[in-house]
This record gives C-alpha cells, structure tokens and sequence, in this order.
C-alpha cells in the first residue's frame, strides 16, 4: 500500500468513524419515556410522551390543573404560583402522588393511572384552604 492510499484510507476510516459517532449519539438514549395506565405511575411527565397531547381537563379556584394524556391514559396536577404550594393528584381507588414548591413557577406531580379510573387533582398555597378540582 503506498503512502497516498494508506493515508486516504486512514482519514475515510476517521470520518466513517466520527460519523457513526454522531449517528449513535442521538440513538434512543436520550428519547422520551413510553408508558401506559398503571405503567405511568410514579414516572414525571415532562421527561414522557404522554406530555406530547396532555390537555388540561379541570381547573380548581386557586388554579390547580388535572392533566390528562390520552395516549398514555395518565393523570397529573401541575400549577404556577409564586407562593409555596402542595399540589397532588389522586384517583378513586387511592394512588396518589404530591409535589412540594417554594418559589415562583410551575410545578407537576409525577403521574398515576387514569386507565379505567377517575382522578382529581388538588393543590393547598400557604395562607389558604386547599381546593380540588372535579372528578374527570
């Protein structure tokens, strides 16, 4: 192998190299999550597709939203405030999942289920009384 071919195929096999780098570094490591039902339970929306059609189904009066995914048949409550807040999401056959915020922003709950069930979503800001939604 002369010099001019030894060196044409070390840099081919450096860019096939680098190439192939960049084709698997956007694999499905970083892809969103999939569940569905109970599956979703525990996991956090915005890192899952069920974020992708989440609709905002109940409002209560201190702005605490249900959200619901169809596709993924899932249920969180979520809410912006710029006071310290619980929020939580429940269901009629007990899961029940809460998060806690001080601060300024929005803030969700992890998911639970909502496959065959009815959930609610309630949220308490400091200084008030606790509210929930409607059943959905």
């Amino acid at each position: 192998m002369n010099t001019l071919t030894r060196k044409l195929a070390t840099a081919g096999s450096a860019l096939a190299l680098a190439a192939s780098g960049l084709l698997f570094a956007s694999s499905p490591a970083s892809a969103a999550t999939y569940c569905y039902g109970p599956s979703c339970t525990g996991l956090d929306p915005a890192t899952s597709i069920c974020q992708n059609d989440a609709r905002t189904v109940a409002r209560n009066s201190i702005g605490t939203e249900l959200r619901y995914s169809p596709t993924c048949r899932s249920a969180w409550a979520r809410q912006s405030s710029n006071s310290s807040m619980i929020i939580w999401v429940e269901s009629n056959t007990g899961l029940y999942e809460e998060a806690r915020y001080t601060g300024s922003g929005t803030v969700w709950t992890t998911m639970i289920d909502d496959k065959g069930i009815i959930d609610r979503a309630c949220g308490y800001i400091t200084g008030f009384e606790w509210n929930c939604t409607s059943w959905y």
